[in-house]
C-alpha cells in the first residue's frame, strides 16, 4: 500500500470533543495544551484490523519523537458493543495504546475532520493548523519524513515545544492470563492457551485455571527458542498437528502470531519455538518486495501466491486449524482478508480463498471475498467453517470449493437476532466451532454471546449470552452425547465452562443495526464517482506495463446500484442509483500504481495505491451529481 501524503491548505485544526478521555489520568486535553507538537490524530475503532496495524506503525513513530510529537487516537466506533466506555478502555489496554485516546461515541470530532474511512489520519503542525491526511495503513515511512520536516521547520520558526506529553498509562492488573485468545487441549489433558495480552502461550492444567508453564517471556517482539527466551506478539490461534506429521515437522503445535504476521511452531517437549511461515514484516497489497525474488508472485497484488513459507510476507493470521482437504492447515489471514494454507512438511504457503478485497461476496473460493476472517472449524464432512468479523457473519467453504454465507449481510449490518439464518444477525464473531450432532457454535464477541447454527433447520438461537468478548470455543468430547463447552472469555481474563442446553436454545431478537455513520447525500438515478488519484511527491502515474489504475464498485443492499457495479480500468464511472431503494452503503475498492519520476533513476521505486471506502449514502432530489473520493499515491 501507499507510503504517501498530501499537504493541505493551512486550515485550523477543530477542537477535539468527544465523551471522554483514556490515558490521560482524567485530564480533558484541547489543541491549547498540544501547541507547539507535532500533533498526529489516529481516527480508530478497535474491530478494525487496519486500525491495528497503524496502532503499530504509531509505535516506532512515538520511539523516534517522543519529546515533539503527541499521537492522540480518536476512537471513532463502527459496532455497538465499541461504543461502551468499559469495552473501550479494555481495548485501550489489550492493544497497548500507549498515547491518549479521545472516546468520541457520536462521531464528533469525525465529522469535525470530514474523516470517511477507518483508520484516518490527520497531521497538525506546532501552530495548530491542518497539514496532511491519509486514509488506511502503511504510511510510516511517508509520517516519519513529514514529522521531521515539522519538526526542522518549527524549531528553525521557534514554535516548536520539546517536553512530555498529556499521557498517563494505567498499571496493568496482575493474572495468570491476560486478554486470552484461543485455547486447545492438548495429548495429556492440559490446555495451551494463547496468552495475547502476555505476548505468550501459558499451559493451564485441565481445571483451566492452575498454571503449569509459560511459553515466551511475556513482552512483545519476535525471538525464537526455548520457552524463557522466545518472544510472540497478540498470539491467537492455536492447532494441533497431526500425530504422523510431528517428527518429520519438528514440532507439535502451530501458533497464530498475529501482530508479528508469522506462524511459529512450538515443541512439546521442550517449548522451543520456531518460526515457520512469514518473514515477521507485514504483507502490504501492492508493496514490490512481499516475497522471495524470482518466486511465483500471482498477480501483481500478491494473490496467487505458492512458495516457501519462510519467504512472503503475512499479514494478521489470526487462526488456524488443520483442514485435511488440504492435507495443510487452513489459515485465516485477517490482515488482507483471505484464506491459507500452510504445509508444515514442505514448509510452503499458497493463497486459497479471497481476493484481498473486504467484503461479503460468495462464490469459488479465489473469487470470493472476506472481511477479517478471524476464526476456523472443520466439520466431519470436510467444509471448513469462517467466522468473519467485519461482516458479522458465518461463512462456510463446502467441499467443492464454494465460499456461502449462512449467517450475515454485509459490512455495516448487525445485531442479536436469532431465528431463520436469513434474517439473523451476530456482532463481530471472532471464534467458531463444530459440535458431534452437525451444529455448528460462534463466539459472537460483541454480543457476548455463544450462537447455535443449525444446518439442518437453518434457524440460529442463543446458547449463553453475558460473556465479556468471547473469543475462543473448545469443545470436550469426553462423552460425545453430551459434549461439554469452554469458553475463552477474553475480556474477563479467563476460561469458563458452558453448559450446552439440548436441542434448540433460546431465541433472541435485541434487534438488527446498521453502523451508523454520517450520509452522504447523493442525487437520484444518476451520479459520477470520481476517484482522484494524487501520486506521492517525486512519483508519476504508471502505465508501461498497461492500465495503472483499477476501480471495483458494489452496493449494501445490491439493489441500490442499478448500473455502475463490478470491475473496470478508469477510476471515473457513471453509477445509477435506484431512488426507490432509497439509502444504503456504497463499496468502492480503488488501486493506482506510481513510480519514481526522475528518468535518471535506473531502478525507480514502485507502489500501489488501494484504498477501500464505504460510504453510507442518502438519496434526494436535487442533491449533488458527483461522489469524489481521494487516493493519495
Amino acid at each position: 500500500m501507499s507510503t504517501s501524503t498530501a499537504r493541505l491548505p493551512r486550515v485550523r485544526a477543530s477542537e477535539l470533543v468527544g465523551r471522554g478521555w483514556l490515558n490521560t489520568g482524567g485530564r480533558t486535553v484541547t489543541l491549547a495544551d498540544l501547541r507547539g507538537k507535532v500533533v498526529v490524530l489516529d481516527f480508530w475503532t478497535f474491530c478494525c484490523i487496519n486500525c491495528l496495524h497503524v496502532l503499530d506503525e504509531l509505535r516506532d513513530l512515538e520511539a523516534r519523537f517522543s519529546d515533539v510529537l503527541v499521537v492522540v487516537g480518536v476512537h471513532s466506533p463502527k459496532f455497538v458493543h465499541e461504543a461502551d466506555p468499559v469495552a473501550l478502555a479494555a481495548a485501550v489496554q489489550r492493544y497497548e495504546v500507549h498515547h491518549p485516546v479521545l472516546d468520541d461515541p457520536e462521531l464528533v470530532t469525525w465529522q469535525a475532520y470530514t474523516a470517511r474511512a477507518w483508520p484516518t489520519l490527520v497531521v497538525i503542525d506546532p501552530e495548530g493548523y491542518v497539514v496532511a491526511q491519509l486514509a488506511g495503513e502503511g504510511h510510516a515511512h511517508n509520517l516519519e519524513a513529514l514529522v521531521g520536516e515539522l519538526v526542522t521547520e518549527h524549531e528553525a520558526k521557534g514554535t516548536l515545544r520539546r517536553g512530555d506529553g498529556p499521557v498517563v498509562i494505567p498499571e496493568p492488573e496482575p493474572g495468570t492470563l491476560r486478554f486470552p485468545a484461543r485455547a486447545i487441549v492438548l495429548p495429556d489433558g492440559h490446555l495451551l492457551v494463547a496468552d495475547a495480552g502476555h505476548h505468550g502461550l501459558a499451559e493451564l492444567e485441565a481445571d483451566g485455571e492452575t498454571l503449569v508453564r509459560r511459553i515466551g517471556v511475556g513482552t512483545r517482539g519476535l525471538v525464537d527458542g526455548g520457552p524463557d527466551e522466545a518472544r510472540f506478539a497478540e498470539p491467537n490461534g492455536l492447532a494441533l498437528l497431526p500425530e504422523g506429521l510431528r517428527a518429520a515437522a519438528g514440532w507439535d503445535v502451530l501458533v497464530a502470531d498475529t501482530a508479528n504476521h508469522v506462524l511459529r511452531g512450538v515443541r512439546l517437549s521442550d517449548g522451543t519455538v520456531t518460526t515457520v511461515a512469514g518473514t515477521g514484516t507485514q504483507f502490504l497489497v501492492g508493496a514490490p518486495d512481499n516475497v522471495l525474488e524470482g518466486v511465483e508472485t500471482g498477480d501483481r497484488r500478491g494473490v496467487g501466491y505458492d512458495g516457501p513459507a519462510v519467504g512472503v510476507r503475512l499479514s494478521s493470521p489470526w487462526d488456524v486449524v488443520w483442514f485435511e482437504p488440504w492435507q495443510a492447515f487452513a489459515v485465516a489471514m485477517a490482515g488482507h482478508h483471505t484464506l491459507w494454507a500452510f504445509d508444515p512438511v514442505a514448509g510452503t504457503v499458497r493463497h486459497a480463498a479471497g481476493t484481498m478485497t473486504e467484503g461479503l461476496l460468495d462464490g469459488p473460493a479465489r473469487e470470493a471475498w472476506f472481511a477479517q476472517p478471524s476464526g476456523l472449524a472443520v466439520d466431519e464432512g470436510g467444509r471448513l467453517w469462517v467466522a468473519d468479523s467485519e461482516t458479522s457473519a458465518l461463512r462456510v467453504v463446502e467441499t467443492g470449493g464454494t465460499v456461502r454465507t449462512l449467517v450475515g449481510e454485509g459490512l455495516f449490518d448487525f445485531g442479536h437476532v436469532d431465528g431463520p439464518a436469513a434474517q439473523a444477525r451476530l456482532q463481530h464473531p471472532l471464534g467458531v466451532a463444530t459440535l458431534p450432532d452437525g451444529t455448528v457454535l460462534v463466539a459472537d464477541t460483541y454480543n457476548g454471546a455463544i450462537r447455535r447454527y443449525d444446518p439442518v433447520t437453518e434457524e440460529v438461537s442463543t446458547v449463553a449470552t453475558g460473556l465479556a468478548e468471547p473469543s475462543g470455543l473448545v469443545v470436550l468430547a469426553d462423552d460425545a452425547s453430551a459434549p461439554q463447552l469452554l469458553v475463552v472469555e477474553s475480556a474477563a481474563h479467563r476460561l469458563v465452562r458452558v453448559p450446552l442446553p439440548a436441542g434448540v436454545g433460546r431465541r433472541v431478537d435485541d434487534g438488527a443495526h446498521r453502523t451508523q455513520r454520517p450520509v452522504t447525500v447523493l442525487a437520484r438515478g444518476q451520479v459520477r464517482l470520481d476517484v482522484v488519484f494524487t501520486p506521492a511527491p517525486g512519483q508519476k502515474q504508471d502505465d508501461r506495463y498497461g492500465p495503472s489504475t483499477r476501480l471495483r464498485v458494489s452496493s449494501s443492499p445490491a439493489g441500490l446500484l442499478l448500473d455502475g457495479a463490478g470491475d473496470d480500468v478508469p477510476l471515473t464511472r457513471v453509477l445509477t442509483l435506484d431512488p426507490a431503494v432509497g439509502e444504503g452503503v456504497l463499496h468502492v475498492t480503488a488501486q493506482a500504481a506510481s513510480c519514481d519520476a526522475d528518468p535518471a533513476i535506473e531502478y525507480p521505486a514502485c507502489h500501489l495505491a488501494s484504498q477501500d471506502w464505504g460510504v453510507p449514502v442518502r438519496l434526494e432530489a436535487g442533491a449533488p451529481e458527483v461522489l469524489t473520493l481521494p487516493l493519495l499515491g
